[in-house]
């Protein structure tokens, strides 16, 4: 899949110089490709550097998330070591969003960044059972990994996006309608590629998040042994999730309900949305319990 993702992303820049490229101008489009194909690569790879690198400082400056010290709440640092003792885990970092809406995430992409974020209002109104689910929850995310592979499909959503976006755009406003009268072979591939491209972003933004969503619920509750406790912990949450600081689509979804979706009983958000709706997964836990 890896490998598909630079190919998928060349084909995408063919197409917009297709779409771009004046006919008739004397410039092919194959040899101007040539020439822009390294600087895309290029650029693509800085991009991923930087949004790899630096993706902890992003995501706290995207959820107005600070590290909380243990001074500060000796409760949370010892509900999060005592799992992760049990669990045999390394201890991730420890963040707080100061907001009172309930809702909490994982990040990073190694031992080094791992780190849990709280809202203070999960922190405040949940009970030591219902803030230990909601804690091993987001460990199991970590244990399996699930935050690396969010972290790069994140990265690679927003790459395509940014390309697919100039595709269209050219399309639309460029030369579409010579080169589609006179390359309709041509005009059909180029669009699909453009369209594969797009779509394998978005399966993997969608798909990713909801099957892993039940996967951390068990992984919660066989840690704790209490599935009551985090089906407790998922029906406040659902009573307000928001978290006022959160405006990107890409960050919401790393939540444990996505704080986006508040009053929203139908629209295309919930359609494609990234999470299974909280009252399967609570009902899930409370069958586990009995």
């Amino acid at each position: 899949m890896l490998v598909a993702f630079p190919l998928l992303l060349l084909g995408m820049v063919y197409v917009f110089l297709f779409f771009s490229t004046p006919q008739g101008g004397g410039v092919p489009v194959g040899s101007t490709f040539a020439g822009v194909a390294p600087l895309v690569i290029a650029a693509t790879l800085i991009w991923f550097a930087v949004a790899w690198f630096f993706h902890t400082s992003i995501i706290q400056q995207a959820t107005g998330s600070r590290p909380l010290e243990r001074r500060e709440n000796k409760r949370v640092y010892n509900l999060v070591e005592n799992l992760c003792i049990s669990t045999g885990m390394a201890i991730p970092r420890i963040f707080i969003i100061e907001d009172d809406s309930l809702n909490a995430f994982a990040s990073g992409i190694s031992d080094r960044t791992y780190a849990i974020s709280l809202s203070r209002g999960i922190i405040n109104q949940l009970e030591d059972d219902e803030l230990e689910g909601v804690i091993a929850h987001e460990l199991t995310h970590i244990r399996n990994r699930d935050v690396r592979l969010l972290i790069i499909s994140v990265i690679f959503v927003g790459i395509f996006s940014f390309i697919a976006n100039m595709v269209f755009r050219s399309a639309r406003f460029g030369s579409f309608g010579n080169r589609g009268k006179n390359n309709a072979p041509v005009l059909l591939v180029a669009l699909a590629v453009s369209g594969v491209a797009y779509l394998i972003s978005l399966v993997l933004r969608f798909g990713i998040s909801r099957s892993r969503e039940y996967m951390a619920d068990a992984g919660a509750a066989e840690i704790t042994r209490k599935p009551w406790a985090l089906a407790g912990a998922l029906r406040k949450i659902s009573g307000d999730p928001l978290i006022e600081a959160v405006k990107s689509r890409d960050v919401s979804q790393m939540f444990i309900e996505n704080p986006q979706l508040v009053n929203k009983e139908f629209s295309i958000d919930r359609v494609f949305a990234t999470h299974p709706p909280i009252e399967k997964r609570i009902r899930l836990l409370e069958q586990f319990a009995g």
